[in-house]
């Protein structure tokens, strides 16, 4: 138990700094989920066509 213990904080003191602004992965997550939408949209009508 105490070795595990000691590992955590050892780990937990341990950072690391983000490769880019947390502003960057905003908006990426934002353009991300964009276009994830767009690509909703594109099949929104792919079950009511008529044959």
């Amino acid at each position: 138990m105490n070795a595990a213990l000691r590992a955590a904080e050892a780990a937990a003191e341990h950072t690391t700094e983000l490769p880019f602004s947390p502003v960057v992965f905003g908006i990426a997550g934002f353009g991300a989920l964009i276009a994830l939408l767009l690509v909703t949209y594109a099949f929104r009508s792919v079950g009511t066509r008529h044959d």
